[in-house]
């Protein structure tokens, strides 16, 4: 059975350059790999008719030699210097597969490996960043402030400068990676990439390690930060302190500290956003005749509110600007006022007399009543009917 075109095993046409062949090789290797065939029995040797023609198609000289005579370039056997080479027929095994899927192996499984991160090298690892859960008053979220936090993190060491290394010295290469953070490892017709277990993917080591920090560059200690609150924050908000995280291991960047703010609940006000709620209890005399009350408000001032005459629980009465600031600029909320018609406890002989003499003197005076139980002598009779 005579071979097929190199070319057409890959998808390409004759003039593809470098990436295009490299491409059609990812696809097919994706496409026609044994683990995603398993009903095709056909599917290894298509796999490893792709791999035969990446193998020449990515060697420039392999690849003049083919446009120019064809398979027959090869009848001596592909070998893995510039040309041909006798001995042997076809495509050579696991040695010229490794050689050529390992090309791509980044492309296939470099997000499920962790990607090559530019040549496996890290020298220097950004450090973690922290979490701090800080918690505030609801006047201190109104007014905003500035506040002093201790926070337990790892900072650089004084010692060797971040470096890890005793009087400061350099790191040197790792000698397992070359430098690289990673090795490989061809495991049959697959090679594997991994971690450097000598350097843990830095790509140095440190000789003579500094006795203060033990090679690591950094050292735990408890720093003091002062933070500024913006007003109008609230539960669930989060401040980014850039650099104020961990140090970086060896020298590298420090990560950021996040602050996030929980506000605690009030005794008079409840919160809405930027709406502020507040409940006063008004007198029946009050509510039945109409008057006036002060409120607190969040400023700690003080606000009149007039009730008009026969006012009724749940009634509510907004205070325009005396609700919370927004975060962001844009002005401030409005407080609502709901009154909570209170009905008087422990009363006198004299106190009950008066309200018996009242109730019977206001059978035109509670309309709300009136319409209730009207509504209700109308649903039994119905209901009789």
């Amino acid at each position: 059975m005579s071979k097929r075109d190199y070319y057409d095993v890959l998808g390409v046409s004759k003039g593809a350059s470098a990436d295009e062949i490299k491409k059609g090789y990812r696809k097919k290797a994706k496409e026609l790999h044994p683990d995603r065939n398993a009903d095709n029995p056909d599917a290894e040797a298509q796999f490893k008719e792709a791999n035969e023609a990446y193998e020449v198609l990515k060697d420039p000289e392999k690849k003049a030699a083919y446009d120019r005579f064809g398979h027959a370039a090869f009848e001596g056997g592909m070998g893995g210097g510039g040309g041909p080479r006798p001995g042997g027929g076809g495509f050579h095994g696991q040695g010229d597969f490794a050689s050529a899927f390992s090309d791509v192996f980044d492309d296939l499984f470099g997000d499920f490996m962790g990607g090559r991160q530019g040549g496996g090298r890290q020298r220097a690892a950004r450090g973690a960043d922290l979490r701090y859960n800080l918690r505030v008053t609801l006047e201190e979220a109104y007014n905003g402030l500035q506040k002093m936090i201790n926070v337990p993190t790892s900072v650089q060491c004084d010692e060797c400068d971040g470096s890890g290394a005793e009087g400061g010295a350099e790191p040197v290469t790792c000698p397992t990676c070359s430098g690289m953070g990673k090795v490989r490892a061809t495991q049959g017709f697959f090679t594997v990439e991994r971690t450097c277990p000598t350097c843990s993917g830095l790509g140095q080591i440190i000789k003579n390690p500094c006795g203060k920090c033990g090679g690591t560059g950094r050292m735990q200690k408890e720093r003091a930060l002062s933070v500024n609150i913006p007003a109008g924050v609230e539960t669930g908000t989060r401040i980014r302190l850039a650099g104020e995280g961990e140090a970086g291991m060896r020298g590298g960047p420090p990560g950021d500290l996040y602050i996030f703010i929980e506000v605690r609940p009030h005794e008079i006000f409840e919160r809405e956003g930027v709406e502020l709620h507040c409940r006063v209890p008004v007198s029946m005399t009050t509510a039945a005749l109409g008057g006036d009350i002060e409120v607190p408000t969040i400023d700690g001032g003080r606000s009149r509110v007039k009730i008009p005459a026969g006012s009724q629980s749940g009634r509510q009465m907004r205070l325009r600007g005396k609700g919370m600031p927004a975060l962001r600029g844009g002005g401030s909320g409005d407080m609502f006022i709901e009154l909570a018609v209170e009905t008087p406890v422990n009363l006198t002989s004299r106190q009950k007399e008066l309200l018996r003499e009242f109730e019977e003197l206001s059978e035109d005076n509670n309309p709300e009543s009136h319409s209730f139980f009207s509504s209700v002598k109308n649903f039994w009779d119905s209901m009789k009917g």
